[in-house]
């Protein structure tokens, strides 16, 4: 019997079982590619020592500079991919990857040179100093160097995503996590002894970056049936739609770094060495955390725009609440473990005795909100599948910014909380953050068509 076509599959297959079937590759990769972004902290924390931790904690949030291009670049072209096959355009989707090769190899080069020149300044903005800065800076100029290829395999196995192939972009994408979590022990172990622990770090990660773009440039030329790499040039008109989309996937990494810049500064401020230490162990494990509800989010993107450009608009409520309930439960695996057992999740990477214990409870409040985390994630997703640009940067803005920063700032100073308070910080802000999650995504289904139009 004839298999169904990608399209008639996401517009025909009950909810629950085409969630099961999208959700478990992305999620299963997700996860992968995060450990390999933890890993580093871990090997780094267990074989190098918590200085050289706590500097690729510093470190991280100027990655998402990259990550966020990527993002926004290849979220917004599956946005469009995704709705351009629901309804069939396939003049669109033949445009979709020329341009975005065009549009990354600009970016990246811009970031390579700038990040590699002013890294230390950057760091500075962050509050690191002494060895942690001088650490750090080793670690992210190696990490900007490989700007290409990071920009290029991410934005690149989103448009993967974006057409429904969620297994064959989850198993590229892993195979360079995989060969990153290798690496990094190897490494390690070999440059350790020459003073070039956290190098060795940085270099697993940006060869692991160049194996995943050069697999992932072969599949768009040798092997995706629907989108071929053609020309590559800026597509006049495809690019003003990629960023007005793609914008709130860029705020989303790029004030990440603004949220967690503050969060150490004010660390520093109240805490020193030590908190910063702390707040970069449970950063690291929440930026995990966050990886497989991704995961779920990646899986939800291609079946809500396709129904939506397909005109399905009570499917795609369905396919909403089916998927933030799944999110919701898989939260439950961070979730649990942090709240009864926050001291042994922060010995992962800190092996300095009594530090881990000192923050334990600060930890759990920190993750006590976790919960709510997949509805956002969801919502922001589905906005940005149906082409609501500006909802999608609302929700970003109000988590990262508007909410979060003035809260960090002034919680700390209350009661005499000092570093309790930016922890309470994080907690709080995403508790008010799923009301209005809630009421964003009711009054978007408010203003859906009432009928639906035609599948086929």
């Amino acid at each position: 019997m004839k298999q169904p076509d990608t399209r008639t599959k996401l517009l025909t297959q009950r909810p629950f079982s085409l969630m099961i079937e999208l959700s478990i590759p992305a999620v299963l990769g997700m996860v992968v590619v995060g450990l390999y972004n933890m890993m580093d902290s871990i090997f780094v924390g267990q074989m190098v020592g918590a200085v050289q931790m706590g500097a690729i904690s510093v470190s991280y949030p100027f990655t998402l500079i990259n990550a966020g291009s990527a993002a926004m670049i290849g979220v917004g072209s599956a946005s469009i991919l995704s709705r351009a096959i629901g309804k069939q355009d396939h003049e669109t989707v033949q445009k979709i990857m020329g341009n975005l090769v065009a549009m990354i190899v600009g970016l990246s080069l811009v970031y390579t040179v700038v990040g590699m020149i002013f890294t230390r300044p950057l760091l500075m903005l962050a509050g690191a100093e002494g060895e942690i800065l001088a650490y750090a800076e080793k670690y992210l100029r190696i990490i900007f160097a490989g700007s290409l290829f990071v920009n290029f395999f991410q934005s690149a196995n989103m448009v993967i995503r974006g057409e429904g192939q969620l297994k064959k972009a989850m198993t590229i994408i892993a195979s360079g996590a995989i060969l990153n979590i290798l690496l990094d022990p190897v490494l390690i172990s070999i440059l350790e002894p020459l003073g070039l622990g956290i190098e060795a770090a940085a270099w697993a990660t940006v060869f692991s970056q160049l194996v995943q773009a050069v697999i992932t440039w072969w599949y768009f030329k040798h092997k995706s049936i629907h989108v071929k790499i053609g020309k590559i040039r800026i597509d006049s008109t495809l690019m003003p739609q990629i960023l007005s989309i793609g914008v709130s996937a860029l705020l989303m990494q790029v004030l990440t770094l603004v949220q967690q810049t503050v969060i150490f500064r004010v660390a520093s401020a109240y805490g020193g060495e030590t908190a910063q230490i702390l707040l970069g162990a449970a950063l690291r494990f929440w930026n995990f955390a966050f990886v497989p509800l991704w995961g779920i989010s990646q899986g939800f993107q291609p079946a809500a725009g396709t129904n939506f450009g397909a005109k399905c608009y009570a499917r795609v409520r369905k396919l909403t609440g089916t998927f933030m309930a799944a999110a919701t439960v898989l939260s439950l695996l961070f979730f649990v473990p942090v709240e009864l057992f926050p001291e042994k999740v922060l010995s992962m990477f800190i092996t300095t005795a009594g530090v881990a214990a000192s923050g334990a409870a600060d930890f759990r409040i920190m993750f006590s909100t976790y919960l709510l985390q997949g509805s956002f994630i969801i919502a922001v997703t589905l906005f940005q599948s149906v082409g609501k640009a500006k909802k999608a940067t609302w929700l970003v803005l109000f988590r990262q910014i508007i909410l979060f920063i003035p809260l960090a700032v002034l919680l700390p100073r209350v009661g005499g909380m000092g570093i309790h308070g930016v922890w309470l910080a994080i907690a709080l802000t995403d508790a008010i953050l799923v009301v209005i999650t809630a009421g964003m995504t009711a009054a978007e289904f408010r203003r859906f068509p009432k009928t639906d139009g035609i599948k086929g």
